[in-house]
């Protein structure tokens, strides 16, 4: 539970920095900045092109997309009922349809199924989350930022996106042998990215915006922690998926919302407040809905 901890000191580290007035107010952008452009592209490049694929784990690997697009649908209906601005519906769309899978997912899998059930978690955050960020992250950002895109612009956003780049390297250079040298470089930048972004995380977090903000942070984390789940559930249920892959599947859609996925959205003016209220308040109470999931898995 070591990467848990870590999360836990570096957010409230964050928290204390903004109110003791140790650093800038623009401290956030600078590490939001690195961890888009150097952080994540080392974690993407470095996992990817280590990762070893089967068969078996590709439907896993298929259930943070479907979670996505579940997510985009979930809240454009939402809007219908109760009114979002289109930053507010870019915001839940980029947090709440991306899970926590790396840093709070690998050590909770590890926790409650074991080494053996890591290399599912991998293919799940991998092939799944990241590549649905790299992928899907623009085109929601195209869509619900202030600023209307058009489609080349889309284009040249996905294209250049730093952490896309890396999984095209990653996946062109499979066959090369990295040297030790370099496996340590992007390992160490790689560490760098949760407890700069739980940092920034905490840094940003605004308790007192709850009382403003509360319907669609719990809209969103409603959708995130149970429906989410649930939705995958049925899915591999429908897949006749059995076994500890549609288990991890499962236990890995229930995790809190993205930390970059957050950061992407605060970088793009998305709705800053509520991605960061998502990704705070998220990551805590996913300690307790969590274990609860995971009883429920082994139950039915």
């Amino acid at each position: 539970m070591e990467n848990i901890a870590l999360l836990t000191v570096c957010f409230v580290l964050g928290i204390l920095a903004r109110r003791l007035n140790y650093f800038p107010v623009e401290t956030p952008r600078a590490f939001n900045a690195f961890i888009l452009h150097v952080s994540l592209p080392a974690m993407v490049f470095f996992q990817c092109h280590r990762l070893q694929i089967q068969p078996a784990l590709i439907f896993a690997a298929i259930t943070p997309w479907f979670v996505f697009a579940a997510a985009w649908g979930f809240f454009c209906s939402i809007r219908k009922v109760r009114f979002f601005s289109s930053e507010t519906l870019g915001a839940l769309i980029l947090t709440a349809g991306l899970g926590n899978t790396a840093f709070v997912g690998l050590p909770m899998v590890e926790a409650f199924y074991g080494k053996s059930a890591l290399p599912t978690a991998l293919v799940v955050d991998q092939l799944g989350s990241f590549f649905a960020l790299s992928l899907l992250g623009p085109l929601a950002i195209a869509r619900y930022s202030q600023s209307r895109i058009s489609g080349g612009a889309v284009l040249r956003k996905l294209v250049f996106f730093p952490p896309f780049i890396a999984l095209i390297l990653s996946v062109g250079l499979r066959s090369v042998e990295f040297p030790e040298t370099l496996n340590g470089v992007l390992q160490r930048l790689s560490a760098t990215l949760a407890p700069l972004a739980l940092f920034s995380v905490g840094f940003q977090l605004r308790p007192e915006a709850l009382t403003t903000r509360w319907r669609a942070l719990g809209v969103g984390l409603f959708y995130k922690l149970v429906c989410a789940p649930i939705g995958v559930a049925l899915l591999l249920v429908l897949a006749k998926v059995r076994g500890q892959v549609g288990q991890v599947a499962i236990f890995e859609a229930a995790m809190a919302p993205m930390i970059t996925g957050a950061i992407v959205a605060t970088e793009n003016n998305l709705d800053p407040t509520l991605s960061n209220l998502m990704v705070g308040i998220g990551i805590p109470l996913s300690f307790v809905t969590l274990p609860l999931v995971n009883r429920l898995i082994h139950r039915f």
